[in-house]
């Protein structure tokens, strides 16, 4: 090879290398340029004081900020009446949050271990932690029973993703006052169809409690179905109730739940409506909500539920009636896991 092709060639390889790196800056200024705007347009989020009391500052909301900027994924709240408002951040960073009497139930990633490392953390009303617990998985879901007694939560183990049949979930529930924790409900007696089952593959999520501070619903998953559960902690025990049934949520009252529902003809990744549940009559009514929806939800009253779905910054908030009437209306834009208080 002549001297003069081997220059040729070198001079070649650097304008190709030059072209390269500039439009890979040009990208980079323009995800930045995006970025900005993205924030400028946003929420305004600036640090102060959280509280999870509930007699403190009139009626709030406690949430995951999902905004861009330096108070991504801490809590943060706004005043109940202007959830669009300006934003007050923690400084605490959830994955999943719930809070109720003051005491709140944060799943985090562990900043002081390996990564991919979780832990469930319980904050009192100033966000202080009293106590954390190792977690084998990836947090989904976490409630507060209404007096604030009661924690539990659920991780997936195996999978991620409960649209398909190929997971596995751990769900464990902590007494804050005795200390004492079920780190499985798996370990509680079944009663399917009222005769004891046993399984390997039972999986339970999304537990709600109940005003007793003893009783709760959850789903079962097993044999490929789900299953409405209601549970009894002194007894350890959980009882079939009925089909097709997942993450309930109770309302204040005790009287219906809300569920996610898997609706024939659906597709495979998107299989769920929103149904509410009346629990003395066992009558369903499909809520307005016809997109699918794959959260927990939270009711602000007797009347209304709260629920994620997906935003362009991970997730946004809408609220819908749940009575079946009415329609779906966003009610907060990069917010996930609320807490309604006060």
């Amino acid at each position: 090879m002549t001297l003069q092709r081997r220059i040729l060639i070198l001079a070649t390889a650097f304008v190709l290398l030059a072209a390269v790196a500039v439009t890979a800056l040009v990208r980079a200024s323009s995800r930045a340029d995006e970025k900005n705007r993205t924030q400028a347009e946003g929420p305004q989020v600036t640090r102060g004081e959280v509280s999870l009391n509930p007699a403190g500052g009139g009626p709030r909301i406690v949430f995951r900020n999902m905004a861009w900027g330096p108070h991504h994924d801490e809590l943060a709240t706004v005043p109940a009446g202007t959830p669009e408002g300006a934003r007050t951040a923690s400084g605490v960073a959830c994955l999943r949050f719930h809070s109720a009497a003051g005491t709140g139930i944060c799943l985090q990633a562990d900043k002081g271990g390996v990564p991919d490392r979780y832990r469930a953390v319980v904050l009192d009303a100033r966000l202080k932690e009293v106590s954390a617990h190792a977690l084998t998985g990836i947090p989904t879901r976490a409630r507060v029973s209404p007096g604030g007694r009661l924690a539990a939560w659920t991780v997936f183990v195996g999978g991620d993703s409960y649209a398909g049949t190929d997971f596995s979930t751990r769900t464990s529930v902590l007494d804050l006052r005795t200390g004492r924790l079920d780190a499985s409900l798996e370990e509680f007696t079944i009663l399917k169809d009222g005769k004891p089952y046993r399984s390997a593959d039972v999986n339970f999520w999304g537990v709600t409690f109940t005003a007793d501070e003893r009783t709760f619903y959850a789903t079962l998953g097993t044999g490929g179905r789900t299953h409405l559960v209601r549970g009894d902690l002194a007894e350890r025990t959980v009882t079939t109730l009925r089909e097709n049934v997942e993450c309930p949520s109770l309302s204040p009252d005790g009287t219906r739940v809300v569920f996610k529902k898997r609706v024939p003809g659906l597709p495979a990744e998107a299989p769920w409506r929103l149904y509410a549940l009346d629990l003395a009559s066992g009558a369903e009514t499909p809520l307005a909500e016809e997109r699918s929806v794959d959260d927990q939800v939270v009711w602000t009253d007797d009347r209304t539920v709260v629920y994620s779905l997906p935003g362009d910054f991970g997730a946004d908030l809408y609220s819908v009636p749940a009575d079946g009437s009415g329609a779906p209306a966003r009610l907060m834009a990069s917010a996930l896991a609320p807490a309604f208080l006060g």
